[in-house]
Parts: C-alpha cells; sequence; structure tokens
C-alpha cells in the first residue's frame, strides 16, 4: 500500500513499476489504482489518493489478502537518516493520526523480525541510515488483517532517495517471495522511549518476534482491556510480555499488577 499524496510512498512506488514491474497489470477503481507483476505473483501494489493513516475500507477491496505492508515515509525533527518499521494502533483516546480512539491494530511478529533483519543485512548497500522499531502507534486500527509500516525517513531528502527506496523494496521482496521464518516466542512490548532500541536489540538477537509495543509515554493509557487487544490481535499467540524495567517510570507497580492476572510469562529487558 502506497499514497499519492506520500513523497517516500511514490518513489518507492516509481522502483517498483521501473524494476519489478508492477505497471504490467492495472486497474483502476473508484478509491485508487491496483498493480500486479508476473515476477511477484503473490503481491498486489495498491496506490491511495489519500492519508494512508485513514485508510480503514481496503479490507473490502482485498479481502483474500493475508497481510497489508504500507510504504511510507518518517518524519522526524532530527532529520536523521532512518529507515523504521511499526505496527499501528492506539493506546489512549486521542485519534489524530488516524485510527479508533483505544484500539490496536492486528499485528504479525515474524513479518516484522524478518523485516527488520532483513534491512539490517542490506544497511551495507545505505550506511548512512540508521534502522530501528517505532513504539506501536497512528491507524489504521481496523482492519481485519495483519498491517506493517515499513517507512523511509526522516526529512524530505532522504524521501526523494532512490537508492534507499530501492533496497527497501527489494528487501521487502525478497522476503515475501522466499518466505520468512516463525518466531519460537511472541510477546508484547511494554516500556522504553518511541525509538525502542533495547526492544530492536532483542528482535536481531533472540528468537522472540514482538506484537504491539507501548512506550513510556503510552503506559498511563494501558488497562486491562487495552492489554487483551495487544494480546489477543496478533497474527502469533502471544507467550510473553517483555519489560523495559527502567523505561516503566511511575506507572511500574501499577503495569506489573494488570499483567500479574494474565498468563503472560514475564521477561526483563
Amino acid at each position: 500500500m502506497t499514497s499519492s499524496c506520500d513523497l517516500a510512498g511514490m518513489t518507492m512506488t516509481r522502483y517498483l513499476m521501473r524494476s519489478a514491474e508492477f505497471a504490467s497489470e492495472s486497474k483502476e477503481n473508484s478509491n485508487g489504482w491496483s498493480y500486479r507483476s508476473a515476477r511477484h505473483e503473490n503481491v498486489q501494489l495498491y496506490i491511495f489518493p489519500g492519508s494512508l493513516l485513514t485508510l480503514e475500507n481496503i479490507d473490502d477491496l482485498y479481502s483474500d489478502a493475508s497481510m497489508f505492508i504500507f510504504l511510507s515515509k518518517h518524519r522526524s525533527h532530527s532529520c536523521i537518516p532512518t529507515l523504521t518499521c511499526h505496527f499501528t494502533g492506539n493506546f489512549s483516546a486521542d485519534n489524530s493520526y488516524g485510527g479508533n480512539p483505544r484500539q490496536i491494530a492486528i499485528s504479525y511478529p515474524s513479518l516484522q523480525k524478518a523485516y527488520l533483519k532483513a534491512i539490517t543485512a542490506a544497511k551495507q548497500k545505505i550506511p548512512e541510515y540508521e534502522v530501528i522499531i517505532e513504539a506501536t502507534h497512528h491507524g489504521p486500527t481496523s482492519l481485519n488483517k495483519p498491517i506493517l509500516f515499513i517507512e523511509l525517513g526522516s526529512s524530505e531528502k532522504q524521501w526523494t532517495d532512490e537508492n534507499a527506496a530501492a533496497v527497501i523494496c527489494d528487501t521487502v521482496l525478497g522476503m515475501l517471495d522466499h518466505g520468512f521464518e516463525c518466531c519460537d516466542k511472541v510477546g508484547i512490548a511494554l516500556g522504553g522511549t518511541h525509538y525502542p532500541v533495547k526492544f530492536n536489540k532483542l528482535l536481531l538477537e533472540s528468537r522472540f518476534g514482538l506484537g504491539a509495543v507501548a512506550s513510556k509515554h503510552n503506559l498511563e493509557a494501558i488497562d486491562e482491556e487495552i492489554l487483551n487487544q495487544m494480546i489477543e490481535k496478533s497474527e502469533e499467540k502471544v507467550t510473553h510480555a517483555i519489560l523495559d524495567t527502567k523505561g516503566l517510570g511511575r506507572q511500574k507497580d501499577r503495569i506489573m499488577n494488570i499483567l500479574n492476572k494474565t498468563s503472560l510469562e514475564l521477561y526483563k529487558v
């Protein structure tokens, strides 16, 4: 999924059309444009004319899809060249960036882990870029299939970087064409910053995959209802709660009390 309003998304779209031949079979509908490639038969490219954050009705167009991967820009005041990926959802009632209030989207831990490992391995082609996951945030949140955002950032200079766009697209297509391993263990993560270095390291260096990730800024909104969504809305069974214990702050005792009511095994980083 890309957006014609998203500069990074369109840079990646042009690469997919040019190098992966996604212009070979096209179909226009009232909501956007759909493309196929004979070289990647199990993948479709969909270009939406609006904001990807509000794309809540894509299930109707692609009811047979197994997952949705959104290719988009990443914006940061730091302007540091960065490649990120994350799942979507709103922990609080604030849905300023799309999705429904207090709704977590479906995650696919093995998909994110596979992409993170593959793009980290490809980093030698774009050494100036940092690679990091982000905590769960923004919409869409109500789709009935897993969603993963894969982003190119963090400023206009990177959004038009054709080399970085090519590396991202080749990594995604390679991962989808060749398949990826299921995680041995799956957890949800709580604590730490929006760019959770400890959880990123865990994905790269252990057998763990992660579903929803709640940074310390969202812990106040975590209650039993939201925690149950984090657990249940995963393509793979969640068995662990991964805790950045130093990153739980003043919410630590309250979060621990909620977790103790579940059957999750606790794992601290």
